[in-house]
């Protein structure tokens, strides 16, 4: 990478558009950046979680779905490139097994809260929603990867079972919805 950030403040997006890593440049409203940027928060909202206290494991596989995240987004700025693979989405969909074999079978919708780290796990799943509507959205209008939807797809998941993983080690009771 060498000095390749030391510069930050470059000035050539003050016309709107930005440098893709391909060396093209596209509008800062596109399909591609606002799911660039949406990948981008959710990595932001892991990271907050991370500061919070949560156990050495679950830090260890959330550092790791961050890289994967930053990998998405590297794929995204290079147009026709795929970076996320099946062993990604398999090792994610191992872990929501692991952990969701440990919890009570939910019988009733439930409502985001409870702890610091649940809450957080929550608004980080409704980023990553988010994101995976962008994802969507770009894919209607160029081709991508389909393991980064998929990816995406099942890292929402892991983040409702983490939430609840979060609440039950702490003792608090998952929150039902009532009608």
């Amino acid at each position: 990478m060498g000095n390749r950030l030391s510069k930050i403040t470059t000035k050539t997006g003050d016309n709107g558009s930005t440098g893709l890593a391909d060396n093209t440049r596209i509008k800062k409203n596109s399909f591609r950046i606002q799911a660039i940027g949406d990948i981008d928060e959710l990595n932001s909202n892991l990271g907050l979680l991370l500061s919070m206290e949560i156990s050495d494991l679950l830090k260890k596989e959330l550092i790791i779905m961050q890289h994967d995240l930053f990998d998405l987004g590297g794929e995204l700025s290079i147009p026709n490139s795929s970076i996320i693979n099946e062993n990604q989405i398999k090792e994610i969909e191992n872990l929501i097994s692991k952990h969701n074999d440990k919890l009570e079978p939910l019988k009733e919708f439930i409502l985001p809260s409870g702890t610091s780290a649940a809450s957080q796990a929550h608004v980080s799943r409704t980023v990553c929603r988010r994101a995976e509507r962008s994802l969507v959205s770009l894919s209607i209008k160029d081709k991508i990867n389909p393991n980064s939807l998929k990816y995406v797809n099942r890292l929402s998941d892991y983040l409702f079972i983490l939430a609840r993983v979060f609440n039950k080690q702490s003792g608090k009771k998952d929150v039902f919805w009532k009608k």
